[in-house]
């Protein structure tokens, strides 16, 4: 089971038409592209879905279509998350999550919890999930650090508990947890420009971004890194650079979608609070697919 999410993760995009209902058949396509290109799993339902604009009903048919559509090909990990804990395990209670394979639950936010807090919000969690569960640290977006030794009480307290999704950038915190993991334990980057230092060092591969745009590059890199061919993988690496930085200039997953945009797969749709790129933006990362499709 835990192998099961060793690899090149990616938190998919929810595309969205003019009129800002799921653009079901270019999720359709961005699924299989990933599929194609030996991506090893997909994450639904996380920040890049723009899941907070999304209702229960609206969420349960993006795991349906999406599970479906990979017809177990590959895993389908769903992001629940809430800042709330009754809330989570309400949704793990209430969601047909039949044919997922794992919840990816973030850091609870705003609200600022304490260590015990973070403690025993997961466990809580853990208890109640048929699902095994995969951390998700992410201060930037939280406002609260879930450190390394909150992390492995979590791994080694519960056996529900099996992966974290480290997005802290953090790499002495990222060390400590390589270093005191129990076994089997699964270490994963939050950061597409920190996939091979996170690997070189012990981790396990990436839930990304970047994938729904360049999933082969993704694909490649991350396994390059794990097989430990890392001067073909650094190649990769500083070739990914320029476009990791340019899709997140002005945000997430704004940076995705107009990139998809330019290759003709989606609408540039956005739900508020999020708006599309500027026409600067956008014209960097237009420059940059073309660009990139010429160096492979």
């Amino acid at each position: 089971m835990k192998e099961k999410f060793r690899g090149a993760g990616v938190a998919l995009i929810t595309p969205f038409k003019a009129n800002l209902t799921i653009d079901f058949e270019g999720l359709g396509k961005i699924v299989d592209n990933q599929i194609d290109n030996q991506i090893d799993f997909l994450v639904v339902l996380g920040t890049t879905a723009e899941s907070a604009t999304l209702n229960h009903s609206e969420k349960q048919k993006i795991v349906d279509f999406v599970c479906n559509r990979v017809n177990g090909k590959i895993p389908v990990v769903v992001g629940i998350g809430s800042n709330n804990t009754q809330m989570v395990i309400d949704t793990i209670n209430e969601m047909d999550l039949s044919k997922a394979d794992a919840i990816l639950s973030v850091v609870p936010y705003y609200n600022k919890p304490t260590q015990e807090g973070l403690y025993q919000h997961y466990m809580a969690i853990s208890k109640v999930s048929t699902l095994p569960v995969i951390l998700y640290n992410v201060p930037g977006r939280t406002g609260v650090n879930m450190s390394a030794e909150t992390t492995l009480r979590l791994a080694r307290d519960s056996d529900k508990i099996i992966a974290t999704k480290e997005a802290s950038g953090n790499i002495n915190e990222i060390t400590k947890i390589l270093r005191d993991k129990p076994a089997g334990f699964t270490i994963l980057s939050g950061d597409d420009h920190l996939i091979l230092p996170i690997i070189a060092i012990g981790g396990d591969g990436v839930i990304s971004v970047a994938a729904n745009v360049v999933p082969k590059a993704i694909a490649d890199l991350t396994h390059l890194a794990l097989s430990g061919n890392y001067k073909d993988a650094s190649r990769l690496h500083l070739k990914l650079n320029r476009m990791c930085e340019a899709l997140f200039v002005e945000g997430n997953p704004a940076g995705a979608k107009a990139a998809l945009h330019s290759e003709g797969i989606i609408e540039n749709v956005l739900r508020l609070p999020l708006v599309s790129v500027s026409s600067a933006t956008y014209d960097i990362l237009a420059m940059e697919m073309q660009l990139f499709k010429q160096k492979e």
